[in-house]
C-alpha cells in the first residue's frame, strides 16, 4: 500500500504521501506497555528527534534509510470512518494510546487534519480510556474536542518534555516546539479541565539524567499545573542507533564509550537504572506537589460526573 502512495504535498525537505490503510486501530501485543490498542494517524514524523525508536516502522515499507522516517510522511486515509467500525472491538477497561509511533500533532496535521478527524469520532463515544502523546502545542487547536471527549471518557494528554534547556532540545528534537511552549500547552489543557501532564521520555544517560536536570523538569511541570510526570529511559533499537549514535559522536563524544557499552547487546537499559530514575522522579513529584494536583483533579472529575448524572436523572441535563 505504501508503494501505491501518491505525493500530495511537500514541505521543508519533507514529502507527504497518501497511505490507503485498511485499519487505523492496532492491537498492542507488548507486555511492557499499559494499553491494549494504538492509533497512529501518520507514518513517519517531521520532528526528527535523534533518539526516536519508531524509525523501524518505515522499514516495514522497505524504506531503510533512517532519515526517510522524517522526510517521507505517510498520511493515512479514511481514518474517522475506519475508527468508527473498529471501536466495536474495544472491550471495557481496555486503553487506547494515540501517538505511539508518530506525533499526532506534527506539522503535517496542520495540512491534513487526520488527528482532528479521529478526535471528532471519539466525541461520538463514551466509556473509553484514551491517552495521547505529543510534543506539539498544536494540540490546543482541538480544545473543543478534547473537552467533549473528556466529559464522557477517561482522557489523558501526555506532553513530552525531555529537557527544559532550549539549546539542548533544539539539537535533540530539531523541528519540535520549544519546551516552554509545550509546558504552556500543559497549563492551558489543565485550565480547560483536561487531565494533562508531562512525559519525560526518553531519559538519555549522561545527557538528561542528572538529578538536577530531572528535578528542573518536574519543577517546571508543577509550575505548569501538570497532573502527573512520567519518565522512562532511552529505548535504542538498531534502526534508531544508526541516527542517534552519530549524533552522540558529534555532540557528546565523551559519552560514546558509555553508550556502546550499555547498548552493545540490548535495546533496554538494566532494571536498576530504571528504578533509580523512577525513585528520583517520584521524590521530586512529591516535593513539588504534583501527585496532590492529580488527586484533586480526579475528585473534581468525579463530582462533575455525579452532578451530570443527577441532572440527567431529573431531566435537567438538557
Amino acid at each position: 500500500m505504501a508503494a501505491q502512495g501518491k505525493a500530495i504535498d511537500q514541505g521543508h525537505e519533507v514529502e507527504y504521501l497518501t497511505l490507503q490503510n485498511r485499519s487505523v486501530l492496532t492491537r498492542c501485543v507488548s507486555s511492557r506497555v499499559p494499553f491494549a490498542w494504538m492509533i497512529n494517524p501518520y507514518r513517519g514524523c517531521e520532528f526528527a528527534c535523534k533518539y526516536c525508536y519508531a524509525r523501524y516502522t518505515h522499514e516495514f515499507m522497505e524504506l531503510r534509510d533512517g532519515l526517510d522516517f522524517e522526510r517521507k510522511i505517510y498520511v493515512k486515509q479514511h481514518t474517522g470512518w475506519l475508527l468508527r467500525q473498529e471501536l466495536k472491538q474495544v472491550r471495557e477497561g481496555q486503553s487506547i494510546a494515540i501517538g505511539t509511533a508518530t506525533d499526532p500533532y506534527q506539522p503535517a496535521e496542520r495540512k491534513f487534519g487526520i488527528t482532528r478527524a479521529i478526535m471528532e469520532e471519539f466525541t461520538r463515544h463514551e466509556g473509553l480510556r484514551i491517552g495521547l502523546v505529543t510534543k506539539s502545542d498544536l494540540v490546543l487547536r482541538d480544545l473543543d474536542l478534547l473537552r467533549a471527549i473528556s466529559e464522557k471518557n477517561r482522557l489523558g494528554i501526555h506532553i513530552t518534555v525531555t529537557t527544559i534547556k532550549t539549546d539542548l532540545a533544539r539539537i535533540l528534537e530539531p523541528r519540535a516546539p520549544r519546551p516552554d511552549l509545550r509546558l504552556k500547552a500543559v497549563q492551558k489543557l489543565v485550565e480547560a479541565g483536561i487531565r494533562a501532564g508531562v512525559n519525560c521520555a526518553p531519559i538519555l544517560p549522561g545527557i538528561t539524567d542528572a538529578p538536577t536536570d530531572l528535578e528542573n523538569v518536574v519543577r517546571s511541570a508543577a509550575a505548569a499545573k501538570a497532573m502527573f510526570v512520567m519518565a522512562s529511559p532511552l529505548f535504542l533499537k538498531p534502526c534508531s542507533a544508526k541516527i542517534f549514535l552519530p549524533f552522540v559522536q558529534e555532540n557528546f563524544p565523551q559519552l560514546v564509550p558509555l553508550y556502546q557499552q550499555r547498548y552493545a547487546d540490548r535495546a533496554f537499559l538494566p532494571v536498576e537504572y530504571s528504578r533509580r530514575i523512577s525513585t528520583l522522579v517520584k521524590k521530586y513529584c512529591s516535593r513539588h506537589g504534583i501527585g496532590a494536583h492529580d488527586e484533586a483533579f480526579k475528585a473534581q472529575v468525579v463530582a462533575r460526573r455525579q452532578l451530570t448524572q443527577q441532572l440527567d436523572l431529573f431531566g435537567g441535563g438538557d
